[in-house]
This record gives C-alpha cells, sequence and structure tokens, in this order.
C-alpha cells in the first residue's frame, strides 16, 4: 500500500504543510494520532466538513488513529466569518448538536479494532479553566499582531469589526491542539485550507506550551469550474442529515456534477483506486453523455453517507421519475423526497371539483414545466408532455385523483430531463 501522503498527493488533497517530509517520516514507520474538529453551529454537517472527514479516514484506513473532536465548547464560540458576527446558539441548542455530529460521525470512522477513534469534546477540558488561568497560560503565547494577520479577522476589520469573543477563538483551537496532544499524543491537526492559522497556532503553541513537536496539513478549498461554491445548490447547503437534504436530493447533487469539476470529486471524495478513477475520468472526456462518473460517485457517496437502502431507494426514483422504471414501486416517502425536491404544485380541495383536477395546460403552467397555457398546449401537441410517464395527448384533458400515485402525487415530465410533481392535498 501507498504510503499516506502519497495517496494525498495524488489525489491533490494536500494544500499545506508545516513539513511534509517531517510527516511523512513521521507516518511510514507506524500510527500516528492525528484529528480534525467539527464545531456544532448547525444540527448537521455538510458536504464541506466531509471532505475533512473522508481525509481523516483515510489515515485511519492506513492505520492511523483518529480523534473525532466535536467542539461543545469552540461550537458555543463560532469561528470568525468574513461575512460577519455569528449569533450565540443556546446552550441547550449547541449541546444537542454535539450529540447529532457525533453520531453522524459514527459512519465515517470505525471506532473498534486497533487503530480505533476516540471521541471527545472540547468542553471536557475547557470548561472548568478560569478566565485569569487561561489569559496567564495560554493568552500569554499569543501575539496580536499575528491574529490579527488571519484572513476572515482582517476582512471583518475592514468592514463592521469583530467581537472579542470571535477573535480569541483561535487561542480555543489552539489550546484544543496543546490537550489533545498530551491526553492522546495527536501530533497531527488537517483542516480546510482557510483554517491553517488557527491550526499552525497550535503547533507553536505546543511547542511553547510542552517542547513538543507536531504537525500541520490542510486540503484546498473546493470552488467549482463556475466559481461557485462546493456543496451549496439553488436550494441551499447539501446536509448529511437525511432530514435536512434527502437522500435523493444528495444523490442528484453528484449525478448533475459538472464534467469539469469530476476529477475533483472524484480523487477528493471516491474510496476508488487510482486506477479506478482514472478510468472514470477517461470516461468523461470519451464518453461524456453517459455520465459513467457522475453515477458512480452518486452511487458510492450515497451509500457511504446514507446506506445501501437508501441509496438504491434514490436510484429506483431517479429512473422512474425519468421514464426508464414503474412509478407505482415508488414508496411514498421515497416520492415524496424526490418530488419535493423538484418543481411542484400544491392544490387545495377546493381545486379538484367531481374527482378532477384542473387540466394539464394549467398544471404544466403552475409547475413551472411551461410558462404559459399557451405553451403547455405547444408542449402536448408536439408531443414533449407525459404524466406519470405517458404521453399528454389533449392539453385540457383533466387528469383524475384515480391518477394519483398514494392518493397524492401526479408526475408530471417536459421531455427527458424536466420534472415537476402535483400534490393533491384533501
Amino acid at each position: 500500500m501507498a504510503s499516506i501522503i502519497d495517496e494525498l498527493s495524488w489525489r491533490g488533497l494536500i494544500a499545506q504543510s508545516t513539513d511534509l517530509d517531517s510527516l511523512r517520516a513521521a507516518t511510514e514507520p507506524g500510527p500516528i494520532t492525528l484529528y480534525c474538529g467539527f464545531d456544532p453551529t448547525a444540527p448537521s454537517l455538510h458536504l464541506g466538513n466531509l471532505v475533512q472527514i473522508l481525509t481523516v479516514r483515510r489515515f485511519q484506513q492506513h492505520g492511523h488513529r483518529p480523534l473525532a473532536l466535536v467542539g461543545g465548547a469552540t461550537g458555543l464560540i463560532g469561528d470568525p466569518k468574513e461575512s460577519g458576527e455569528r449569533t450565540l446558539n443556546p446552550r441547550e441548542v449547541v449541546e444537542g448538536w454535539v450529540g447529532r455530529i457525533r453520531e453522524q460521525l459514527d459512519r465515517f470512522y470505525d471506532f473498534d479494532g486497533p487503530h480505533a477513534a476516540v471521541a471527545v469534546n472540547n468542553l471536557d477540558w475547557t470548561e472548568g479553566v478560569g478566565i485569569l488561568e487561561f489569559l496567564r497560560d495560554v493568552g500569554k503565547h499569543f501575539s496580536v499582531n499575528r491574529m490579527l494577520d488571519r484572513e476572515a479577522v482582517a476582512a471583518r476589520l475592514a468592514k463592521d469589526g469583530i467581537s472579542y469573543t470571535e477573535f480569541s477563538y483561535q487561542l480555543l483551537q489552539s489550546y484544543d491542539y496543546v490537550q489533545l496532544f498530551r491526553r492522546y499524543g495527536c501530533t497531527l491537526q488537517t483542516g480546510g485550507s482557510d483554517q491553517w492559522g488557527n491550526i499552525t497556532a497550535g503547533v507553536d503553541l505546543i511547542r511553547r506550551m510542552d517542547g513538543g513537536h507536531a504537525h500541520a496539513l490542510t486540503t484546498p478549498l473546493m470552488i467549482k469550474a463556475d466559481g461557485t461554491k462546493f456543496g451549496k445548490t439553488e436550494s441551499g447547503t447539501v446536509w448529511l442529515d437525511p432530514d435536512l437534504t434527502s437522500p435523493y436530493a444528495f444523490f442528484q447533487f453528484w449525478l448533475n456534477s459538472d464534467d469539469r469539476d469530476v476529477p475533483t470529486l472524484l480523487r477528493t471524495f471516491s474510496f476508488r483506486t487510482q486506477g479506478d478513477v482514472e478510468a472514470l475520468e477517461a470516461a468523461v472526456l470519451e464518453r461524456p453523455q453517459a455520465r459513467e462518473a457522475q453515477r458512480a460517485l452518486a452511487s458510492e457517496l450515497t451509500e457511504l453517507v446514507h446506506g445501501t437502502a437508501e441509496r438504491d431507494a434514490a436510484e429506483a426514483a431517479g429512473r422512474a421519475l425519468f421514464g426508464q422504471a414503474d412509478l407505482a414501486e415508488l414508496p411514498l416517502a421515497t416520492l415524496t423526497a424526490a418530488l419535493t425536491e423538484t418543481p411542484h404544485a400544491d392544490l387545495e380541495p377546493g381545486e379538484v371539483s367531481d374527482g378532477l383536477l384542473p387540466s394539464y395546460a394549467d398544471l404544466l403552467a403552475r409547475t413551472g414545466l411551461a410558462a404559459s397555457k399557451g405553451a403547455a398546449r405547444r408542449t402536448v401537441s408536439e408531443g414533449g408532455a407525459y404524466a406519470n410517464n405517458l404521453r399528454i395527448d389533449d392539453a385540457d384533458d383533466r387528469p383524475s385523483l384515480g391518477d394519483l400515485y398514494h392518493g397524492q402525487w401526479l408526475v408530471l415530465r417536459r421531455g427527458k430531463k424536466a420534472v415537476a410533481g402535483v400534490r393533491v392535498r384533501i
């Protein structure tokens, strides 16, 4: 097996390192302990976090021990954002989010065996530290001048300023590294390249307080080929929690990836071999219309995050919605999750007369599949409109309640790719 440093290198997952040769020398002879922290500033982790989670998972697969840190303390503060001051969440809310994020990490790390991950919460060593003790023992090692150089801090100072609360976040994260160094022999912290200043401050604090040697390693920030931030869609953040982003929507996110982004996505997220990754990259160039790489990513990542059953359901829903399988075989929960991710219209009881819904022309327009009723009629006359995967022959026909799947949903489609739903609330 190639070394973890070699694997990260060919995958393009190394942005910065304090000393890559020294880190290689530390990781090759035997296991090291490493960590990446996740703050509970939301009820779920998201795709940006998944980059870091899977990077740490790769270390564990190479025989190293990860510490799964959830920031019960730092989550009460929040790492400074360039956009502005965070809203401080109530303590009980943060505590609840700590538990939820800890459960999410269970899916990705192995907590049993010779290199078992260890769950840690930085509130355990931070809560009992007094302000005078912290300022004397930790704060005295920090230069305000260096802290002001951090990009997010500088951006905030140039705009509306920054509170002392958020400005002090770097001290807390650095103190975490010291504590993990002392308690677990942790000698590597990983994170995104935007965390470089925080991570190296921890490396320096270990040297100053304990005379120890530790490492920092960051991954590149991911920007899509169109210049937008990775992990965002028109509807918002792609979460790992199925209640916030359905497995169907998660699957479709990968399936709809831009060809230009696929090589980076494969190397960052897939656990396929280098040969398999390169074959899929070649397929993007040779057979882009087949979307083989996107389907491979969607299948692998949905199974990893949500499990085999949800992966299979998401695949089945996609095939059925686009006319490649029987819609009637989809469970209500799967059909609802899929159609709520598409343009859809809700009909009230008063809009159903004598068991009949409004006309297809009206429904195509209301769901946005057609710009107007006139445009809907043209689409129907050209043979490009479908209801429940059957071609619509007359735009003025009205579907009945008996046409609804599970008594709730009518599935409309324009052409091969544009799908919408009509839900009847009765």
